[in-house]
C-alpha cells in the first residue's frame, strides 16, 4: 500500500520540484529581462508607473546613440585588453602558486598560505590608498600598466588552483621526472592541461570582476581614450537631461554584459565541472 502510495505522490512531486525551479529562474531572470526591454523603451515608458512590459514601439535607435553619444567601440577595445591580459596574468600567477602550495614542501609554507587565505578577508577599500601610492610611485598612472599589473595576483585563484591541483596524483609528477622533464615543463605540459576545468572556472570569474571594474579604473585614469566600458557608460550620466538619458544607460548595460554572457555559454562545461570537483579536492 505505502509502495502504491508513493508511486502515486511520485509524479507530483516532480512537477512541484520543476514548478519551484522554473520560478525561482524566472525571479532571478526578471532584472536582465527588464534590462533589455527598458533598453527597447522611450524615456517616458521607463519612468511610467506601474511600468510597461513591453516597449510600445521598438526604440532600436537607442543602441546608436550610445554609440554616438560616447566612444563604446575604443571603450570595448581597452576593456578587451585590459580583461584579456589580467585574467590571464591572474591564471599564470594562480596556478603557479597553486602548484608549489600543492605539491612542494618547503620551509613556512602553512604559514605563507595562512596569509594568503587571511588576505581575502581585507576589504579592497583598505589597500586601496597604498595600492594607488604605489602605482603612482612607478609612473603607472593613466596608462595600460596601471590598469593590468595591479590586479594580476588573486588570493582566491591561488586557493582554487592549490585545492584543485592538490588532487592530481604526485605519481604523474614522479614519472614526467624519471622522463627527465624540468619542473617548470612539468607545469606547463601536465599540470596546465589537467588543471583546465579550474583555471576555466577562475577566468569566468576573473573575467566578470576585471570587465565590470570600475573604481580602480575610475581612480587611475584620466585620458578618455584609455576608458573601459564601466567609464565610458559612466559618461552617459551626461548626455542631456538625467531622465533623458535612462534608456541609453539601459542599452548600453545590455552591450556591456554581452562579453561575459558569451564567455560564460562558451565555457560553461569546464565552469561545471570546475566548481564540483574543486570542491571535492582535499
Amino acid at each position: 500500500m505505502a509502495m502504491r502510495r508513493s508511486r502515486l505522490t511520485q509524479p507530483f512531486i516532480s512537477i512541484l520540484k520543476y514548478v519551484a525551479l522554473v520560478s525561482v529562474s524566472c525571479v532571478m531572470l526578471l532584472p536582465f529581462y527588464w534590462m533589455i526591454a527598458a533598453s527597447l523603451m522611450t524615456t517616458a515608458e521607463i519612468i511610467r508607473t506601474p511600468p510597461p512590459l513591453l516597449p510600445a514601439e521598438p526604440q532600436w535607435r537607442n543602441y546608436l546613440d550610445v554609440v554616438y553619444a560616447v566612444n563604446i567601440g575604443r571603450a570595448y577595445l581597452n576593456s578587451i585588453i585590459v580583461s584579456a591580459l589580467t585574467v590571464l596574468g591572474i591564471l599564470f600567477t594562480s596556478s603557479l602558486s597553486g602548484f608549489a602550495f600543492a605539491k612542494y614542501h618547503f620551509p613556512l609554507k602553512n604559514v605563507l598560505f595562512t596569509i594568503i587565505l587571511a588576505s581575502m578577508m581585507i576589504p579592497f577599500f583598505v589597500i586601496l590608498i597604498p595600492v594607488f601610492y604605489i602605482v603612482k610611485q612607478l609612473g603607472w598612472l593613466n596608462n595600460y600598466a596601471g590598469l593590468i599589473l595591479p590586479g594580476v595576483v588573486s588570493a582566491y585563484g591561488v586557493f582554487m588552483l592549490r585545492q584543485f591541483i592538490q588532487g592530481i596524483p604526485d605519481e604523474l609528477l614522479d614519472a614526467a621526472r624519471i622522463d627527465g622533464a624540468s619542473e617548470f615543463r612539468i607545469y606547463w605540459q601536465l599540470i596546465v592541461p589537467l588543471s583546465g576545468p579550474a583555471l576555466a572556472t577562475l577566468g569566468v570569474f576573473s573575467l566578470v570582476g576585471v570587465w565590470n571594474s570600475f573604481l580602480w579604473p575610475l581612480l587611475v585614469v584620466q585620458d578618455s581614450a584609455l576608458h573601459t566600458v564601466p567609464l565610458a557608460l559612466n559618461n552617459l550620466r551626461t548626455y542631456g537631461a538625467e531622465e533623458r538619458s535612462l534608456n541609453l544607460r539601459m542599452a548600453g548595460t545590455v552591450l556591456s554584459v554581452i562579453p561575459s554572457v558569451v564567455v560564460f555559454v562558451w565555457l560553461q562545461r569546464f565552469f561545471r565541472r570546475g566548481i564540483a570537483l574543486t570542491g571535492l579536492k582535499g
